[in-house]
């Protein structure tokens, strides 16, 4: 099965469910659905920073700061985004990754999704899919910061990357 024909939940303003649809339908008509965001860091508090293949069906060939992906249909917010954080990195046995908030993306171009945010440690080595990533590397905060007005970035990524700076400075 093709990414395009994975089925997703289709949601709510309020992320009620109230229909399915596949993933290439739900991004071609706007369908609103769900995504998660997870925060890698390693041993050294190091962020996995990635640039995404040209092959995605959205975002393709941006930078990431975040590891993720939609949640399918009938799947939880946490199960995907242990599923997403492993299959992207390229490991198996990392710890669940932790929930930190939940925030409606939209761009108002018909691109919208709840957009679940989580933060995990990864002390393994990693082994990115080659499908997902065509680079990556572990930076200090400080660098990916000073990238962010220089590299490309995919939107939603960046939403909830200012969003989490945000939510930690509540802190």
């Amino acid at each position: 099965m093709s990414a395009a024909d994975e089925i997703l939940d289709i949601v709510d303003e309020n992320d009620e469910v109230i229909g399915q649809s596949p993933r290439g339908e739900a991004y071609a008509h706007g369908l609103r659905h769900r995504c998660v965001f997870i925060q890698a860091r390693n041993a050294e508090g190091r962020l996995f920073v990635h640039r995404r293949t040209p092959t995605k069906l959205v975002f393709p060939s941006l930078y990431d700061m975040f590891v993720g992906g939609v949640v399918g249909a009938g799947e939880s917010y946490d199960d995907a985004a242990l599923r997403e954080a492993e299959e992207e990195l390229g490991v198996s046995g990392l710890p669940r990754p932790v929930p930190l908030f939940k925030f409606l993306y939209d761009n108002g171009a018909g691109q919208t999704w709840w957009s679940a945010v989580y933060e995990v440690h990864c002390d393994l080595p990693v082994n990115p899919q080659v499908e997902e990533v065509a680079w990556h590397d572990f930076l200090a905060e400080e660098e990916v910061e000073a990238h962010l007005t220089d590299w490309t970035w995919v939107p939603d990524g960046l939403a909830a990357y200012e969003r989490l700076r945000d939510y930690r400075a509540l802190d």
